[in-house]
């Protein structure tokens, strides 16, 4: 998952990270973490819902108009007093979309693995769900994506193309269990590093 990685690593993840953590009274260590984790979990529960040809024309809808990519033009305004409820509405209504009942399950799985509250990590997730949205809406521009096949395979290159870490994270979604799924997914999203939060920070921020 080297271009999730490389997005956090980007100026661009470094001012979500900061915004997010400002916006949250949490430190930049953990917020990183958390957004290490959350990121890989939100794009495969975009690829999953774009699997179905209505679901990735919706996709596509959405990345051609609201999503063009332009939120990211002016990170530093749009962190710069507090992120503003359209945004956080604009994520809410992502989240609800991609993770539908699974949302609370998804926040609760992340608080437990980073040690941060639920209402935080709700929080975070609402505003890095637009951003995220924007930056495939930049990508689907730059490369001439038009239809739900090249959608797939923007959506599958970003997270490494791994079939077997899609599963993993498609039964996570797909399932009632406790969310321990989510180690095995942050650690295949960081090129198999193991070892936990402290594995995932050293992977983040050890460069």
């Amino acid at each position: 998952m080297s271009g999730l990685l490389d997005l956090l690593n980007s100026p661009m993840g470094k001012q979500l990270i900061s915004g997010a953590a400002s916006q949250t009274g949490q430190s930049t260590d953990q917020t990183g973490s958390v957004l290490s984790m959350a990121l890989p979990l939100l794009m495969g529960a975009m690829k999953k819902n774009a699997s179905s040809p209505e679901g990735a024309q919706g996709l596509m809808n959405a990345l051609s108009g609201k999503h063009d990519g332009s939120i990211l033009n002016d990170l530093g305004g749009l962190f710069g007093g507090g992120v503003d409820d359209s945004v956080m509405n604009d994520g809410a209504g992502i989240l609800g979309h991609v993770l539908g009942g699974k949302q609370a399950q998804v926040e609760s799985a992340l608080s437990a693995k980073s040690g941060m509250d639920a209402g935080s990590v709700g929080t975070i997730l609402k505003m890095a769900a637009p951003l995220l949205m924007g930056y495939l809406g930049s990508q689907t521009r730059q490369q001439n994506i038009s239809d739900s096949n090249g959608l797939g395979n923007l959506l599958g290159g970003l997270m490494g193309g791994g079939n077997q870490q899609q599963s993993l994270i498609e039964s996570f979604l797909d399932s009632d269990g406790d969310g321990s799924i989510l180690d095995d997914v942050a650690s295949m999203a960081l090129g198999g590093k193991k070892g936990g939060i402290g594995g995932l920070l050293g992977g983040l921020f050890g460069k």
